[in-house]
Parts: C-alpha cells; structure tokens; sequence
C-alpha cells in the first residue's frame, strides 16, 4: 500500500562501525524530516534501544549537520546482552511503541541485521506480552501490528550477499592502499620483503583487491587456500622466482580468516618464519588491525551511503514488504534485496569455507570475484607463460591520450602482462598521438611495467593532440611499420574522437582496418557506454579532502566558500563532490544558471546565517555558464551577504588530476584493461575489426560500437547525451536545504 502515513523513524548503527555510517545516518534522518516524520536514533545500538530514556533522542536537522566527514558513527554502537534475551527485546519494544515507531533503519552487518530480523518476527508477541503484564495498553497491538525494517549493510569486509559494496568497505581498502604504497617504497629501498596482515575472518575481499591494487606478488584468503600441501614451498618458490626475474622487493597479503587445503588457520607471523628459515628472506609483519576501519570515509562511502539512506526511507513510506529487506547496490544501481535470503547466503559461503567447498564459496562471492583473482594470478607471476606455438603472435599498440587521469599506468600495465602472457607482443606509444605520429613507439616487456601499479600520472605520456590533416598518413605509415594488429587507446574524448575518425578514414589507410578499443580514462566521467571512467574517483577524493579542510576554515569565519571543480561541460565531478561534502547548492552546466536563481540562493543564504549557520558551500562545476563564472558568483554573494558574512573562492585546478589512485580507481583500469586485452586478441584472431568502446554500464562489461559515437555523444558539449548521475539531483536538492 503505496503512500503509507508514518508517524516515526528509528535509526540506529550496530555491530562494527564503518566508515560511512554517519553519512546514512544523516540521509535517514534529513530524507524522514523533508517527509514531515519524527526520526529518533538509538545510542549505542540494541543497547540503547534496551535502556530507553536519554539513549533515544529525537533528531533535528541540525543534529546530523557537519558530519559527512566523521569516520565511525555519532550515534555510537555497542554490543547488547540484553537483546540478545527475550526479556530485553521486551525493553525495546516498549520504548519504541512509547514513541509510536513502528519503522526501523538499521545499519549494521549480518549479525545486526539478523538480529532486527527476530525482533520483527516477534513484534506481535512481545506486544500481546506487554499488553498481558499491563505495561501497554491493549489497543496499542491492534495500532502497531507489525515492525517494519530496513537494513543497510555497513561493515568494511564487504562480506554481505546481495550487494556489490557494503558501507566502509571503499574507506578500509584506501587505508590499506595507502599503507601498501607506503611500505612498498621502504620494501624497495631495502630489497626485503613486507607480509601485511589485513582484515577478513571469513571473506578475502580486502586481502585480495589490495592485493591487485599493489602489485603483490603473493596473497592468502579463506575462500581459495594454496591447493598443495606444502604451501609454504609454493610460496618461497613463488618469491625466489620474482627475485631471479628482478623484481627487488616482495609483498605478501595475508588476510586474517587465512587458512591452508585442510582448514587450518594460516597465520602472518606463520608466513614469515617459514620465509626466513626456508630462503633466509628478510621479511618483516605489519598488521594493519583498526587503522582500516577509522579515518575519515571516501567519496564512494559518502555519496553512496547518502543515496541508501534516502531510499531507505523511501522504502518505508512507499510501503513495507511483508519481510525485511536491505537496501543495496547491485550493478551500480540502488535494490531492495531480502534480508533473510541475503543473510543465509552470506552464512552458507562460510558454511562452504568450513566445509572446505571452495570452489562454491568462490562461485557465490561472484563473477567479478573470480575474474579479479585470475587476473591476480596473472599480474602477479615471475615472467609470462611461455606462448603457443599453434596461435598466431599478434602485434597490439598500447596507449595513452587526451588529459591526465590517475589509473592509467595500472590499464597499461596490465594490458602489457596480460597481453604477453597469451602469447603476444605489446608496443607502447610515448606521448599520446604525437607519439603515434612521429614513430615514438618501443616494445614493452613484462618487468618494464613492474612498478606501474599505484603510479599516478602517465608513465607513457599523453596530451590533447588531436590526429588532423597529414597526420593520418604518418599513423598509418607507423601502424604498418610495426605490424600492428589490434589497439588499445586508454584515454577520454580525445582518444574516441581520433578512433571515430581511424573508422572514417579506413578507405583511405587500410592500417586503420583493425580491432580498436577505447578505454575510458578521464577524471570528467564525460565518455559514453559507461558509468564511470578511471580517474574520476581519484579525483573526487582529491576534492572532497581538499573541501573538508576549506569547510574547516569556512565554519571558524561565518564563510560561504565557492569551489569550482573540473569537469568541462559535464558536472560529474560537481554533483558527486556536491553530495560527498554537504554542499547547499551545486551549478551544473546541464542546468545553466539564471541570476534570478543566484539571487534567491543568496537570500537562503542570508537567512540560515541570521538563524544561526555557521559556514556554506557552493560548488561550482568549471564551465557551468560562461557569464556567471566562480568570480562573478564570488563577488555576487560578497555584495549581497553584506556583514551577515563573507565569501571566498576556491579554483581546486589540477591538484584533481594528481595523486596516486584510488583503490577504485586500479580495480577498474584492471578489470577494463583485461577485458580490454581479451576483446582484442579474440577479434583479431578472427579478422573481425571492430573499434568500440569498452566500460561499465549498471555493472556489466559494455561494448559500444564506436560507428555510433556521434549517435552517443553531445559534441557541441564533449558529454554523453545520457548521464545516470543526473537522477540523483533530487536527493541532492533534498539534501541541500538548510532547515527542514
């Protein structure tokens, strides 16, 4: 029954906190507040939903205002005994019908989850009990006769089935990047080998995406223990090998539900022994332990636990299921997924680790769990497979173009070993098309690329230089004076736009009549046939890091600040960046901005400062409107803010294109490079020479036949004529207003 009344909202975090949280916790509370609901968050978790009275606190706007940046949750979280009793879920029954809630949102992980599950089957009985001792009145069980739940998984292993991230898992791998990076540098300068212990009883999600994101040579993980008996001589063997090949350090991960063939537990400090008394290895631990689950949450973290949080009470007041359900992702799209089915799946991987059943544990973590720990296997070798003398060696081109996007070393690289492995020879291009048009064009080998993993930046080079008149001769003439056979261009509008005219152009340069494939690498997020382009996760991160520290200022001046942010013609980067730090308003090209508009935003400004705010934040996207731009915006709001307060700009510039990437980032240039490599040898091999572009859409690997860019493109504008993260301008108006 669409369009349900409800009265009150409770909103509480339980179990292990997870960078994140806090931003769910603020959607609940902002999205039931816009709705006209009474939100009351429960301190502590289950306890405070036991203990009543000052553990339950009715929430204002207010309470949740400046926390998107917070690691671990304002509202506390806490294991409960008494909840864990009949007795005490009595307690909570009580003090929620006192306030006339009957609507749960938990956040928390499956044994959190599992828990608000039995509290809703028993809803009615613990009613009917109250009602039978007095402590209600009768009429109340007849009112409230059913609980209603939302959960929403927060918990850093992303261990949960049915949703491709949980809450904080994004946050703890870019802590354990982060660390990896840094120990890799002392790794090196030592030639020693580092083991890292990382979080994951019971899933090796965090053990093994770090582990491809850092170019380990090594990694242990519950569902795929070494398959020989001895897997410490697999092990030193594997590191001798690496050693012999020259690679001079060594990383091993270790996740901490690590175990061998028989179930038993592999321990870190285990791997280290064997390392020293077998090859006299001088290998240091670290054990990462809490640092993974504190700091403050990534973009990712905070844009996505903002959307489910405002559909989990969209869920509510549109009309319960009979059963509970969680909200979460599934192919970058927001579902309501059942929570008992969810959660026995989620049990029954660890029923099949026990059971010693890995290939089932495998196989229900997911394809794409899989595919990264073969493309691990990989990556991660000493020297590539030795080739097939029955399949034809294929010449493919490898390279870089259009602006600088963090993630492309890491596409490179494993273009390269994943492309010498099966046997062919990769040619990389130095400095994009200039490269390609004046023959800067060497053949790549496998420990080339070593180091390439975490690197910021375009080791092989790239620009804007866009292919014109005579150079299309002179590509053709070096295509030719390579052999080449296939290509790979990582890079944005640029790179598509010099592979649309290769297409047009092949009557006249038969060179171009071969597989082409574009990868999306651009921090605008501006290409067609994908959600998301390598780079611009890096990037938002970059400003969301730099708009806590401006928003730090701003709040100690009564400021607004301005933030203008790349992009071009497309406001990815604004609108993502705008729900990630609480931004009030966010001007977009796609929208244009009218003075009228400028001038009532002002006047929100105005008042919310005279009631009592302390700072504001506009952000900007660069090329929103040619006559409004971030100084006249600026000076707009100085003169009409008067002494009520003060603005200042901010022109973020290319620090966003900086900086290593982020874990998100590596995981998508490898997982679109490999497919990327396999899509080219398979059409090659074939003669079939499609030019396409590779990305995911609603989380599927996604082929567009590059005939059809200009059916795909807005040219005037350099965006796709779809764009998903629009639909998200809703929550973020909702979001944006300064009281409810």
């Amino acid at each position: 029954m669409p369009g349900r009344t409800i009265k009150s909202i409770g909103v509480m975090t339980s179990g292990g906190d997870a960078p994140g949280m806090n931003a769910a916790v603020r959607a609940v509370v902002k999205t039931a507040l816009y709705h006209g609901i009474d939100v009351f968050a429960f301190y502590q978790g289950y306890q405070g939903m036991v203990e009543g009275g000052d553990m339950i606190k009715k929430m204002s706007w207010d309470d949740v205002g400046g926390i998107l940046h917070k690691g671990g949750t304002i509202i506390g979280t806490a294991r409960s005994k008494e909840f864990r009793e009949r007795n005490g879920r009595l307690r909570a029954a009580k003090n929620l019908v006192d306030r006339q809630i009957d609507n749960l949102v938990v956040i928390g992980g499956d044994g959190s989850l599992t828990g608000a599950n039995i509290f809703r089957e028993e809803w009615t009985s613990l009613l009917e009990e109250l009602a039978g001792s007095g402590q209600i009145d009768r009429e109340i069980v007849s009112k409230y006769p059913k609980l209603n739940i939302v959960g929403l998984v927060g918990s850093i292993d992303n261990d949960l089935s049915g949703t491709d991230m949980t809450i904080g898992a994004d946050t703890a791998l870019r802590r354990i990047a982060e660390a990896l990076d840094a120990i890799s540098s002392t790794a090196a300068s030592h030639q020693r080998t580092f083991v890292v212990e990382v979080m994951g009883r019971n899933c090796g999600y965090l053990a093994l995406m770090s582990a491809l994101s850092s170019g380990a040579d090594y990694v242990l993980i519950p569902e795929r223990p070494p398959q020989v008996e001895d897997w410490a001589q697999e092990l030193c063997d594997k590191i001798v090998a690496n050693k012999k090949a020259g690679k001079g350090k060594s990383l091993i991960i270790v996740a901490e539900g690590a175990k061998d063939k028989y179930g038993n537990l592999i321990r870190s400090f285990q791997v280290v022994e064997e390392l020293k008394n077998r090859i006299e290895e001088d290998a240091r631990l670290t054990i990462l332990g809490h640092v993974q689950r504190g700091g403050s949450p990534t973009a990712f973290d905070r844009y996505t636990s903002t959307v489910l949080g405002y559909a989990a009470v969209k869920q509510l007041i549109d009309g319960a299921n009979e059963e509970s359900q969680i909200i979460g992702l599934q192919n970058n799209r927001v579902k309501s997924i059942n929570m008992v089915d969810s959660i026995k799946e989620t049990q029954s991987i660890v029923k099949h680790i026990e059971n010693k059943e890995f290939d089932k544990a495998i196989k229900l973590r997911g394809g794409s769990f899989k595919e990264s720990l073969e493309t691990f296997d990989t990556l991660s070798r000493a020297r590539p497979n030795p080739p097939d003398e029955s399949t034809p060696t294929l010449n493919i081109l490898v390279m870089n173009a259009g602006t600088l996007a963090p993630g492309m070393n890491i596409a490179v690289r494993t273009a390269v070993r994943l492309g010498m492995d099966k046997g062919h020879r990769i040619f990389g291009v130095r400095n994009a098309f200039k490269g390609l048009i004046s023959n800067d064009i060497q053949e790549l080998d496998w420990m080339y690329v070593e180091d390439w993993t975490s690197m910021g930046g375009s080791e092989l080079g790239t620009n804007r230089k866009q292919p014109v008149n005579s150079d299309f001769y002179k590509i053709a003439r070096n295509l030719e004076a390579h052999n080449i056979h296939a290509m790979l261009i990582i890079g944005g509008m640029v790179a598509y736009e010099a592979a649309y005219d290769f297409i047009r152009k092949r009557s006249e340069y038969p060179a171009f009549d071969i597989p082409i494939v574009c990868l999306p690498a651009t921090i605008n997020n501006n290409l067609p046939g994908t959600d998301f382009s390598v780079g611009a996760d890096t990037a938002l991160n970059s400003i969301i890091d730099a708009v806590d520290k401006i928003k730090e200022s701003a709040v100690a001046s009564k400021r607004v600040f301005v933030v203008e942010v790349m992009g071009r013609y497309c406001g990815y980067l604004a609108m993502m960046s705008g729900l990630a730090t609480g931004a009030e308003r966010v001007y977009l090209h796609e929208n244009g901005i009218k003075l009228q508009e400028l001038q009532n935003d002002v006047n929100m400004f105005r008042k919310a400062f005279l009631e009592g705010k302390r700072m504001g934040l506009v952000v900007k996207s660069e090329y929103a409107n040619s006559i409004y731009t971030t100084p006249f915006i600026s000076a707009l709001y100085e003169e009409d803010g008067g002494d009520i307060f003060d603005v200042r700009q901010s022109i973020l510039g290319h620090v966003q294109q900086g900086g290593n990437p982020s874990p998100y980032d590596r995981a998508i240039a490898t997982k679109l490079a490999a497919n990327s490599i396999e899509f080219l040898i398979k059409k090659a091999g074939k003669g079939k020479n499609e030019v396409v572009s590779i990305g995911l859409h609603g989380g599927h690997m996604d082929y567009r036949n590059l005939e059809d860019f200009e059916k795909m493109v807005d040219l005037k504008y350099d965006r796709p004529k779809e764009q998903w993260w629009l639909g998200l301008e809703e929550i973020l108006n909702l979001f944006g207003r300064s009281s409810a």
